[in-house]
């Protein structure tokens, strides 16, 4: 479904701040056509049914493409100087909605802020608007890699940070918020728009939280030594032989950077490849190259095959390209809003992972091999938005804690991160509208 922003002019008095965004930024650095202001409206948030189904909550006024630091800090101060809303954006890869305009104002689109500094021992510095796959290719060139990085790998480290958790890399590494984070520069909704630079655990109340404590604008993260990394490709008859191959390779180090499973169904849906064959479920190893005969003969000892193993920087990259989030969107690709798809946890999910996929209409799983626990998705057919808290009551029933990704608002930690907007955010600029229905 499509919702049109008609290409109206603007009120006088966003005409009037966007002549003034002008003067500062240039014609370049300010944006107000229809095309513009509807992108930024509706980014991915497409790969939920239930969220491509409502219409925008509200269009942008004004869309901005600050090049430097000072320029997102001049930026801010003109909003909080005329209340008005700002929210931050990095490439627009995100699928749920939480860093739309819900009321419109100024969006900050951050992707000119791409200053990478030369490597260090252990750690990475750049500008918010830099690529991940740039950082990791950067990485390289001094014999390093980056801890994790997102599926999206054409996804910027701030939005990265400020939108997602967990990534190629996490099985060994955890989560943005286990350490993979030094320091952050952030710019605060203030008066005078404070520039701050924060370092270990005051990180986290940026992390993850949609923008609404305050707008990333640079940050420092860590690297690991450079490994001989193998996409390894393997197939199984039935998808329990899949799963628990899964969980044992979590035994094996040095551990995996990458694992994932798909049952049969959902498989076919991936991207055509001469290692995915049909009526099977696929299982797929970026194998740290001491590993690879330990784990090939867990795939054979459980009835499973070995179908491809490549190599080089390209191969992993499609590899993570088809892990997490993206089976499920190569799904939605497949069949535009007949699917909704949920997150799982726990070891039930790989216990009972036929159970699961057969609990729900068209039930189609995804499974990731994790950090603390292992985690993945599960797909069902969607007619109305009355069957996602359906299909959540039927995953309590089996035991199998689920989280609902089809929301607008933050519902993860949301006192915490009141109680640091309340300080850097004190007029409530920063993505409002998220912390509630």
């Amino acid at each position: 479904m499509t919702f049109d922003l008609p290409d109206t002019a603007l009120a006088p008095a966003l005409d009037a701040l966007a002549t003034e965004l002008v003067g500062i930024l240039g014609e370049r650095g300010v944006n107000t056509t229809a095309a513009a202001r509807h992108k930024v409206s509706v980014d991915q948030a497409g790969m939920s049914p239930v969220i491509a189904g409502r219409p925008p909550r509200a269009f942008a006024d004004i869309v901005v493409f600050p090049a430097t630091v000072e320029e997102v800090r001049s930026v801010v101060r003109i909003a909080v100087r005329e209340r008005v809303p700002l929210v931050a954006r990095g490439k627009g890869t995100g699928n749920y909605g939480q860093v739309l305009p819900a009321l419109g104002g100024i969006v900050v689109d951050l992707t000119r802020l791409k200053t990478i500094q030369p490597v260090g021992d252990g750690v990475i510095t750049a500008q918010a608007g830099a690529r991940m796959m740039d950082l990791e290719t950067r990485a390289h060139s001094s014999g390093q890699e980056l801890w994790i990085y997102p599926s999206t790998v054409h996804s910027t480290i701030g939005g990265f940070l400020a939108g997602g958790s967990a990534g190629t890399g996490t099985i060994a590494n955890g989560n943005t918020r286990q350490g993979f984070v030094v320091s952050l520069d952030v710019v605060h909704a203030t008066d005078d728009a404070d520039l701050v630079h924060v370092e270990g655990d005051a990180t986290l109340p940026y992390l993850h939280s949609f923008g609404v404590t305050g707008i990333i604008v640079g940050a420092t993260v860590r690297l690991a030594p450079r490994h001989e990394w193998r996409p390894l490709y393997a197939s199984f008859d039935t998808l329990t032989g899949a799963a628990e191959t899964l969980r044992m390779i979590g035994a094996i180090l040095p551990a995996p950077r990458l694992c994932s499973v798909d049952d049969a169904a959902l498989a076919a849906t991936l991207p055509a490849d001469e290692a995915l064959f049909e009526g099977r479920a696929s299982l797929r190893v970026l194998a740290h190259g001491d590993t690879v005969e330990a784990i090939s003969a867990l795939v054979e000892a459980n009835g499973g095959r070995i179908d491809a193993l490549r190599e080089g920087p390209k191969e992993i990259l499609k590899m993570s390209l088809i892990s997490y989030n993206h089976p499920s969107w190569w799904l939605m690709r497949s069949a535009p809003g007949s699917y909704f798809h949920l997150e799982i946890f726990g070891e039930g999910i790989i216990d009972r992972a036929e159970e699961i996929k057969a609990s729900l209409p068209g039930g189609r799983l995804h499974l990731e091999l994790g950090h603390s626990f292992n985690f993945g998705m599960i797909n069902a057919e969607y007619a109305t938005e009355s069957d996602v808290p359906a299909a959540m009551q039927v995953l309590a029933d089996l035991g199998i804690p689920a989280h609902n990704n089809h929301e607008w608002f933050i519902d993860q930690r949301g006192a915490e991160l009141q109680a640091v907007a309340a300080l850097t955010d004190p007029y409530g600029l920063l993505n409002p509208g998220k912390f509630s229905e």
